[in-house]
C-alpha cells in the first residue's frame, strides 16, 4: 500500500518557506536603504565642510568691520597739457633730382662714389669734349673772320662818306656801304651766339650736381656711350636736409587744424621704430586743398631738419601734429580713472581715510597723464592702484614707500628668515672653500 503525504502539510511547509524568503528580502533591502542613507549623509558633511572652509576664504579676503585696503594713492596737479593729433605718414626727400647728360659722347670719368654727399655744382663725371671743343674753335674762329671783314667795311663807308661830302661819289654809294657794315655787324652778333652756344655744349660735358644732397648708385660705368636721351641717367641725388613727411588726418579735423594753423606756426613731431621716443621735431608746411574721397582724409606735409639723418625717405612713420595748449588743467594719472555703468569716476579719500565713488568729465588721456575738467580738485586725493577689493565707503591705507621696492631678478634659495640666510651663506662659503682646494688641487698636479 502505497504512502502519500497530507495535502494540508505541503501547503504549511509552501507557506513556510515563502515567509522566510519574504523576511531574507525586506532584511536585504533594509540594510540597502540603511548604507545608501549613511553613504549620503557622508556627502552631505563633506559638501558642508568645503563650502564652509570656502566661505571663511572669501571672507578672510573680504574687507569687513575694521579691515583696511591697502592702496596707492596720488593728488591731482595743475599743468599745461597739449593736445596732439596723431597720424601715420611717410618720409620724402624735398627734392629727388635724376642726372642725365644733356649731350652725347663717351663717358670719360666718374667722379663721385656712391652714397657720398655731394653740394651744388660739384663735377660728378665728365664726357669726352673733343667734338665739341671743335665747333667751339670753329665758331671762335667764325667771329674773328667777320669781324675782321666788318672793320674794312668800316674803313670804306668812312672813305664813301668823305667823297660824297666833297661831291667825288655819289651818295648812293655810301647808303649801300653803310647798310653792308650793318649787315656784317650783325652777322658778328650772330658769331657770339654760335660761340656761346658752342661754349654751353662744351660745359654740358661736364655732368655737374644741381643740387646738395646724397648721390645714389651709379647707372652708368666709365667707358660707356651716353645719351641725352637716356631715361636712366647717370645717378640720382637726393636731399636730405632737409626733409619733408606726407601725412594724414580725418577730415573731421580740417577744421581744427586750419584754425590752430591760423594763428601760428604747428609743430610735428616724428616718433622712432619704437613709438615713443620723439627722433624729430619740425613744422607744418601746408595742408592739402582737397580731401581724399576714397579715405575720407587730407593729406599734410610737414619740414624736418633731419639734423642726424634719422629720417630716410621711404620711411613710414608715426606723427603727431600739436594743435592745442590746455592751460592750467587738472591732471591725474590714467590708471585713477575708473569706469561703471554711470560713466568715469575716480575713488576720492576722505576724512577718517574713507572712501567714496566721485564722477569725473575727462576731457583726453594718453597712457600715462588723463585731463580732467570737472569732479576732482588739486588738494583732494585719489585713489591709483588697488581697487580689487576697494568698494563705496571703503576704509584705506595709503603706502607710502612702494617705489622702493625692487623686483626679485632671480628665485632666492628654499628656507625663510635668517635659517634660510645661513643656508645660503653656508652654500656660498662651501662653494668659494670648494674651489680653493680645486685650485690648490690643480696646483699640486702641476
Amino acid at each position: 500500500m502505497l504512502f502519500k503525504p497530507d495535502l494540508n502539510e505541503k501547503a504549511k511547509n509552501l507557506n513556510k518557506a515563502a515567509s522566510e524568503g519574504f523576511a531574507r528580502l525586506a532584511s536585504s533591502a533594509k540594510r540597502r536603504t540603511v548604507s545608501i542613507a549613511v553613504a549620503a549623509l557622508i556627502v552631505v558633511g563633506v559638501a558642508y565642510i568645503v563650502w564652509s572652509l570656502f566661505n571663511q576664504t572669501v571672507s578672510s579676503n573680504r574687507p569687513q568691520g575694521g579691515l583696511t585696503v591697502p592702496v596707492l594713492a596720488a593728488s591731482p596737479r595743475i599743468e599745461d597739457v597739449p593736445v596732439y593729433l596723431d597720424g601715420v605718414g611717410t618720409v620724402r626727400a624735398l627734392n629727388n633730382v635724376t642726372v642725365r647728360a644733356q649731350v652725347d659722347g663717351k663717358l670719360l670719368s666718374v667722379n663721385f662714389k656712391e652714397g657720398q654727399d655731394v653740394k651744388a655744382g660739384d663735377v660728378l663725371a665728365e664726357i669726352d669734349p673733343a667734338i665739341y671743343k671743335a665747333q667751339f674753335d670753329q665758331a671762335v674762329a667764325k667771329k674773328a673772320q667777320d669781324e675782321a671783314t666788318l672793320s674794312n667795311a668800316r674803313i670804306d663807308l668812312g672813305r664813301y662818306q668823305q667823297l660824297a661830302l666833297a661831291k667825288a661819289g655819289s651818295a648812293q654809294q655810301a647808303d649801300t656801304q653803310r647798310a653792308t657794315v650793318a649787315n656784317l655787324e650783325a652777322l658778328v652778333k650772330s658769331d657770339q651766339a654760335a660761340i656761346d652756344n658752342a661754349q654751353a655744349t662744351l660745359g654740358y660735358t661736364k655732368v655737374v650736381a644741381p643740387l646738395s644732397g646724397r648721390a645714389g648708385l651709379r647707372q652708368v660705368d666709365q667707358g660707356n656711350i651716353v645719351h641725352a636721351s637716356d631715361a636712366t641717367g647717370v645717378v640720382v641725388i637726393t636731399q636730405l636736409q632737409p626733409i619733408g613727411v606726407w601725412f594724414s588726418l580725418p577730415q573731421q579735423q580740417i577744421v581744427r587744424v586750419n584754425s590752430a594753423s591760423g594763428v601760428g606756426t604747428l609743430a610735428v613731431d616724428v616718433f622712432a621704430n619704437d613709438g615713443k621716443t620723439v627722433a624729430d621735431t619740425g613744422t607744418l608746411t601746408a595742408v592739402d586743398n582737397q580731401v581724399d574721397q576714397t579715405t575720407g582724409t587730407v593729406k599734410l606735409k610737414a619740414e624736418f631738419p633731419n639734423g642726424s639723418f634719422q629720417l630716410w625717405p621711404g620711411q613710414f612713420v608715426n606723427v603727431r601734429l600739436k594743435v592745442q595748449t590746455l592751460e592750467k588743467a587738472i591732471v591725474v594719472p590714467t590708471a585713477s580713472v575708473q569706469r561703471g555703468p554711470g560713466g568715469t569716476f575716480v575713488y576720492v579719500i576722505g576724512d577718517g581715510d574713507i572712501v567714496n565713488a566721485r564722477v569725473v568729465t575727462v576731457v583726453q588721456q594718453n597712457e600715462k597723464d588723463a585731463v580732467i575738467a570737472s569732479g576732482v580738485n588739486v588738494s583732494d586725493r585719489i585713489v591709483t592702484t588697488g581697487f580689487a577689493n576697494l568698494a563705496e565707503g571703503s576704509k584705506v591705507t595709503i603706502s607710502q614707500n612702494y617705489q622702493e621696492t625692487t623686483p626679485d631678478l632671480a628665485p632666492r634659495a628654499k628656507g625663510g628668515g635668517q635659517k634660510g640666510e645661513k643656508r645660503r651663506q653656508k652654500t656660498q662659503d662651501g662653494a668659494a672653500t670648494g674651489g680653493q682646494k680645486t685650485d690648490s688641487g690643480a696646483k699640486s698636479s702641476q
